[in-house]
């Protein structure tokens, strides 16, 4: 288990306190879901309290390691500032003189945000000089950013060789959500797995056949796997240079008696657009010049068999186009089935998330992933630096 800001004392001192403020911004720069601001706020009232000097950093965007005023975390200090009816400060830069002045006379309960850490390259670098200066400006480092957790990068890795780190609220409750699904699963325990590519999700899915009992798959990934199985997928996206594989998860999963439900029937249409007209296939025979947009009544009722029985359930990807409305319901029902069930439940990734959001479940899940990338790695057993580099509890 790793320590968390309550293993030590931050009373009076500075913090430096890694967030994911990677928020959505409108073309004005204004925010369009302040989720992940609100997300932080058990983590910022708790050292608000201890009379911590707190010191946020975050990325937003891909800025490449350039200033870019588009990607200015100013909104994100002034909603801050707003929800907390609290001062946040923002520093012009990182490093910098902004940062060291605003920093070095900070009183208890001050708040200060540094510009976005991906204006400076060697954020991504992990460099070690930078890794320096930034540690210097606190006392200790408090990884709260899950979401990042997968990457090497100064303010998620680096600065932790430098001062001691622990982990926040959210990042302890995402460890500890992931921890005991891997571990200890209760079972049948259910994997539904969506979104575009096999590729991103293979580690996923042959880390998980030693542990689930059911594999659920949908979204354009289903794809790879029905052209495995001899399928025609008629124009629906799938990978080629991955069907061999596909093959294999399949052949594996048989051994480990690990029961795979692939789509029985699919919604198609005749162009990838939002109002193209659609119909319902055999998933295994879709038409030339048609492709899979959802899936089918079928299919979400074959899902929903297994969805029902199940005891822990870990969901990661959309079963269709969600981005056209017109294609949502098959991630919906799925969605409402994951809520309604009585399993265990964890649920992460964009689309996945905001199903569950949108459809006003979300209260009945367990626990939702902040990450994405990191959320897969996790569940691939992979290490991730922002975790590994945090102290661990004797």
């Amino acid at each position: 288990m790793k320590k968390t800001f309550k293993d030590i004392s931050v009373t009076g001192k500075r913090v430096l306190l890694r967030v994911d403020f990677n928020v959505p911004l409108d073309e004005q720069g204004k925010i369009i879901n302040d989720a992940r601001i609100r997300a932080e706020l058990p983590t910022i009232s708790y050292l608000l309290r201890q009379n911590a000097k707190i010191i946020i950093v975050s990325h937003l965007g891909r800025p490449n390691g350039m200033f870019n005023p588009k990607y200015s975390l100013a909104p994100v200090a002034k909603r801050l500032s707003e929800i907390l009816s609290h001062d946040v400060k923002l520093a012009t830069d990182v490093v910098g003189d902004s940062a060291q002045a605003l920093t070095s006379n900070m009183q208890d309960g001050d708040i200060v945000m540094l510009e976005n850490v991906r204006f400076h390259k060697e954020e991504e670098e992990n460099d070690e000089a930078f890794c320096k200066k930034l540690a210097s400006l606190a006392d200790v480092f408090v990884n709260d950013a899950f979401g990042s957790a997968h990457r090497a990068h100064a303010s998620t890795a680096g600065v932790a060789r430098y001062l001691p780190a622990v982990a926040g609220f959210l990042m302890s409750k995402e460890i500890t959500a992931m921890q005991k699904v891997l571990q200890a699963p209760e079972q049948p325990f259910v994997v539904i797995l969506g979104g575009a590519k096999v590729s991103d999700k293979i580690g996923v899915v042959v880390h998980l056949l030693d542990k689930a009992n059911v594999v659920l798959i949908g979204g354009a990934m289903a794809n790879t796997f029905i052209v495995a199985k001899g399928g025609n997928v008629g124009l629906s996206r799938y990978e080629q240079e991955k069907v061999e594989v596909a093959k294999k998860i399949l052949e594996k999963a048989e051994q480990k008696n690990v029961k795979v439900v692939l789509p029985i029937d699919e919604v198609v249409a005749t162009e990838f657009s939002p109002t193209a007209k659609s119909k319902v296939v055999d998933a295994y025979n879709v038409p030339a010049n048609y492709q899979g947009m959802d899936i089918g009544p079928k299919t979400r009722k074959a899902f929903k068999k297994e969805i029902k029985r199940a005891k822990t359930i870990v969901w990661n990807g959309p079963m269709g186009v969600y981005e056209f409305p017109k294609f949502r319901k098959g991630t919906r029902k799925i969605a409402k089935y994951v809520a309604n069930s009585s399993a265990v439940s964890i649920v992460g990734g964009g689309d996945s998330v905001a199903a569950i959001v949108e459809s006003g479940y979300s209260h009945k899940i367990h626990h939702i992933s902040t990450g994405g990338g990191a959320t897969l790695e996790f569940l691939e057993g992979k290490s991730l630096p922002g975790v590994e580099m945090l102290e661990d509890k004797e």
